[in-house]
């Protein structure tokens, strides 16, 4: 837990130890942490250095920890400000990179990333660089990198990422397919299934895309998209997949299932043609007597079921599939 502000585990048990004891000999703490003697003078010094311990001036060779409260407080102060100049670092650079790049050529919207490692490097990069949204394609043949099984992602969701991913049904048939699956439904990620997806597929934050270039007998390589007209044309390939699949849902015993034959029922029907003569939430909610709530809970689920972020979209879906008549 305090390998955060640079101690090891070895020095953060000896710690741990010395704080319960107040004060120890070395040879006292080396039994207790069961280490040689010199190795636990060692970890003494190191604590020594952090400001977490310091030798007795009563008695020789006895050591006494500081008090928590001060000594850690220092340090997490100290590792405090030294995020904050990285993020100070980040900016600049970030600042520079744009001033290059206010008027790029073609050639620097798409990169061509090369190898095992650069390719599974450069997507974990992605899910860490995300802070909105990453949308997946992922196929039932395993490569370079997974959909899934990375600490990238469950770190992103932990921090507010959302997820949607779309998996074709072979994805079920791995060994580990249906473990993987679960781990993100449990995650609260969005997940869909359709029987093939047109190719593999990564999205951050509508900004960065990478996409395969070889296949699996071939030297791994993968195409990264910058913000650009090719990008969009990828994230509406992914919305379009995305509105045809179905969602995969966690059942009480923790199996996956997709809900079949998903769409609008009747309540559904007669709150979207309400809303589109102009009604309110809470004027259709009086109007069918149901509650707020509920309208705009079932508002969402048909947002979801469509893919679509705004109501106008969920409206001018709502024409194209015959939910509503003009």
């Amino acid at each position: 837990m305090l390998g955060a502000i640079g101690l090891d585990e070895a020095q953060e048990t000896a710690y741990r130890a010395l704080v319960m004891l107040g004060a120890a000999d070395v040879a006292d703490l080396a039994h207790r942490l069961s280490l040689a003697e010199p190795e636990t003078e060692r970890t003494l010094r190191r604590l020594e250095h952090h400001g977490l311990a310091a030798q007795s001036t009563a008695r020789q060779g006895r050591w006494v920890a500081a008090p928590p409260g001060v000594a850690l407080g220092a340090l997490l102060t100290q590792q405090r400000h030294e995020l904050e100049r990285a993020e100070l670092a980040a900016a600049l650079l970030a600042e520079e990179y744009r001033a290059q790049v206010d008027e790029p050529s073609v050639h620097d919207l798409v990169e061509v990333v090369t190898g095992a490692g650069a390719v599974s490097q450069r997507f974990l990069q992605l899910q860490l660089g995300a802070t909105q949204e990453v949308c997946a394609l992922v196929t039932g043949r395993p490569t370079v990198v997974s959909g899934y099984d990375n600490e990238a992602e469950e770190q992103a969701t932990a921090r507010g990422v959302t997820y949607r991913v779309i998996v074709e049904r072979g994805v079920l048939d791995l060994p580990t397919g249906l473990l993987e699956l679960s781990t993100a439904l449990r995650r609260d990620e969005q997940v869909r299934v359709v029987d093939r997806v047109p190719t593999k597929l990564v999205i951050a934050d509508r900004a960065l895309a990478m996409v395969p270039l070889t296949s699996r007998d071939a030297e791994p390589a993968a195409l990264v998209v910058h913000a650009s007209g090719l990008l969009e044309s990828l994230y509406g390939l992914f919305t379009s997949v995305w509105r045809e699949a179905l969602p995969l849902r966690l059942g009480e015993d923790d199996s996956v299932y997709a809900e079949e034959g998903e769409g609008p029922d009747a309540t559904d029907l007669e709150i979207l043609s309400l809303l589109l003569a102009g009604l309110t939430d809470a004027s259709v909610a009086k109007q069918l007597d149901l509650g707020l709530r509920t309208v705009q809970r079932r508002v969402k689920r048909l947002m979801e079921l469509t893919g679509v972020t705004t109501r106008l979209q969920l409206g001018w879906h709502a024409y194209e599939r015959g939910w509503v008549a003009r």
